[in-house]
């Protein structure tokens, strides 16, 4: 069974950081490219990042490109996301997901 276990989020000012965990078991983690999604109050499903397998390559939402970044560590099995600039628009429950399968969710809420 995949598990999906995402943490770090939490309450932030208006540009502020977070940076997120999500550590995955059931998997080859190592061969597996990873998604982190998010979903907003009220809204649909919304795709942040995308990282390759070995981790060099990663790919961006327009609403979060040059202020989040995706990374992973293959021997912890974690995947990873480094929020800068956080905007209230980044209010959201953060996902990772592996192949459509999202796992346990961690809030994140930017507010003054």
């Amino acid at each position: 069974e995949v598990q999906l276990v995402a943490s770090g989020g939490g309450l932030v000012q208006p540009g502020g950081s977070l940076r997120l965990s999500c550590v995955v078991s059931g998997l080859t983690f190592s061969t597996n490219a990873m998604t982190w999604v998010r979903q907003a109050p009220g809204k649909g499903l919304e795709w942040v990042s995308t990282i390759g397998s070995g981790g060099s390559v990663t790919r961006y939402g327009d609403s979060v490109k040059g202020r989040f970044t995706i990374s992973r560590d293959n021997a912890k099995k974690t995947l990873y996301l480094q929020m800068n600039s956080l905007k209230p628009e980044d209010t959201a429950v953060y996902y990772c997901s592996n192949r459509g399968v999202r796992g346990q969710g961690t809030q994140v809420t930017v507010s003054s």
